[in-house]
Order: C-alpha cells, then structure tokens, then sequence
C-alpha cells in the first residue's frame, strides 16, 4: 500500500520543529537517510496562511522521498488543507499525535489527539480520504497519561482505515522525555498490526537504534535526537546492520558535516534567518568533545557566510570523547518537538 522505502536499513529522519528544514533535510540524506519528514506544519497554517507554513513545505530536487506532517485538531481545517498539499505535488502525509510540547497541546494537537481517539481518527480518516490509502501514517506515543495506553486500539483502527504506516514513541505524553522508552511497546504494536511500524524514542547512536530494531522487531527506524549531534547516524547504521564496523564519531568528520551544511544552507536558502539558525545549531555536533563553549560563542558571533565557514571549521580541532552520546547529555535537546 505503501511506496516509501521502509525496511530495517533504511532509516528515516524524524519531523524535528526548528530543525529537519530542507538543507538539513539533504545534509542527512547524503549521509543516508532514506526518507525524511517535514517540520510539523499546522493545519491552520496553510488554511489561513500563517507566517512562517511556506518555508517550512520548501523543498528541491533530491529531497525524496519527503513525508508533510501536519498537526492540528479540527477534521474541516484538514478538509481544506489536504487539497493544498496535494495540489503543491505532496503525496505523503503524517498526522503529528506525538509531540508533547504544552503549546501544541493546549490547542489539542499533538499528543492532546491521544486522549481524544475519535478525533484522532476523523482526521486521519479526513487525510485518507485525499491522499488515498496507504499514504497517510501516524505517529503517535503509548496514550495520553500513564494508565491510559490506548495505542494499540487506535492503532488497529488506524490500519482498518488504511493507513500506511504507523510510528511509536513509547512513552505516554505526560512522560515528556522523562524514563526510559520502553521499546518492548513498540513490539506489542509490531504484534498487533500487520503495517509497518517505525520505532522512535532515546535511539541517540546507531547502536542503539540496532538493539531497538532486534529487541521490537520494528520494520524500521526514525532518527530524531540522535541526528541532531550526529548527522551521519544514518550511514552508521546501515554498517552496523551490513556487518561493517561504523566510522567513529570524529571532531573531524562532524567538521566536515557542519561544512557541507553551512553550503547547503547558503545555496537552498541564504537568508540572514538561515544564517542565525546554523549559528546556534552546529554546536550541536560537537557535544561531548572539549573546548565546545568556545567554539559556540565564536559561531555566534559569525555575521557572514564566510565567518561562519572558517569559525565552523574549528570544530575538527576539538578531542575528547567519541563515545555515543547518553540521554543525560541530551537534555538540552529536548525543547521542541523532537521525538
């Protein structure tokens, strides 16, 4: 039903809000993403024309497969909002029923749908309906509150409905980012359904994405946090799966990644908004390494696309670990909604 590549070693790039725009979208691609989703784009957005909906639905040749996800609450703004998006040449949509973020939830979008499974499936039903089956996926977490798993319903229902494919982040909204996710639920799903399943939650290095893989029995992977720090987690865990022995986690390599980013974000974009983003952004990579603060001061201080090649290219100079970052690292990650 589906024409997205979905298998174990082809992983994807999660809808990462501030972050998955088209030249990251394409850095992580070279890096062997097989498919990548949108920032989350609100319903509303598009109907009314919110500042910011275009640029976020901007896109190249190359940037394919791409998935629009979409978040909202009301059933006719996704009536008119479908034909847009279709009319704009998407074909593949993904209703957010994930994102924890307060402000989302407060309009009862994101993981707010959770507690409202009807709605859930009216909308979803809504993108169907346009889109046609088996090009419209959900992702979602284990239930709204702790006690109130209500995933594996809504996930067979979602199947009945002709949904493609399904994603899982197994914590509860409440939870946040807090505990562990718990990815023996994303087997239950596995189990439960006879759709693809893509897991997603505290995979922050290729090696953990393979354990989830084998311990859920997922069809696949959706990098979020973890292609934050390391855009080439990707390819790490298309080796680890082929039985090659990964590339480690250089200052070196992630220079070269920042590089290639800072290209193509001048070359897709090149507004002074692209130029403050990357600023704060490619510090990022080199979490974990010594020295970083003052690299991070020196990129915010960069005021053209030529200061911020050169301030970038510091960072091969950085040492210390090269291990796989923790989740307690990765705390700083986890504003906005990105998982």
């Amino acid at each position: 039903m589906h024409t997205l590549p979905i298998a174990p070693d082809a992983p994807w790039l999660a809808p990462l809000a501030g972050y998955s725009d088209l030249p990251f979208r394409m850095l992580c691609r070279s890096f062997g993403a097989a498919c990548a989703v949108t920032e989350m784009v609100s319903a509303k957005g598009l109907v009314y024309g919110g500042f910011g909906t275009t640029r976020l639905l901007n896109t190249a040749p190359g940037d394919g497969p791409l998935v629009v996800q979409i978040f909202g609450a009301e059933p006719d703004i996704f009536e008119r909002a479908m034909p847009q998006l279709l009319e704009q040449g998407f074909t593949h949509f993904d209703l957010n029923a994930g994102c924890s973020v307060r402000k989302v939830n407060k309009s009862g979008s994101g993981s707010a749908l959770m507690a409202k499974p009807a709605l859930l499936l009216k909308i979803a039903e809504v993108m169907l309906r346009a889109a046609g089956p088996g090009r419209v996926g959900v992702k979602m977490r284990l239930g709204f509150a702790p006690g109130e798993e209500n995933f594996l319903d809504l996930g067979k229902a979602l199947e009945d409905l002709g949904a493609g494919w399904l994603t899982l982040h197994p914590r509860t909204a409440r939870q946040l980012f807090g505990g562990a996710a718990d990815w023996s639920r994303i087997g239950e799903l596995v189990r439960a359904v006879d759709i693809p399943v893509l897991a997603s939650g505290d995979l922050f290095s290729a090696e953990a994405a393979a354990r989830c893989l084998a311990e859920s029995g997922a069809s696949g992977v959706m990098f979020a946090r973890g292609a934050l720090t390391d855009p080439m987690i990707f390819q790490r865990l298309r080796d680890i799966l082929a039985g090659r022995e990964p590339a480690p986690r250089s200052a070196e390599a992630l220079a070269e990644a920042a590089a290639l980013h800072i290209r193509l974000a001048r070359e897709l974009e090149g507004t002074p908004r692209a130029l403050r983003a990357l600023r704060a952004f490619l510090p990022r990579y080199a979490k974990g390494f010594s020295g970083i603060r003052a690299v991070r001061q020196a990129l915010l201080e960069c005021r053209t696309w030529e200061e911020l090649e050169a301030t970038a290219g510091s960072i091969a100079a950085l040492y210390g670990t090269a291990a796989p970052l923790a989740q307690a690292e990765l705390a700083d990650l986890q504003d906005g909604c990105l998982a």
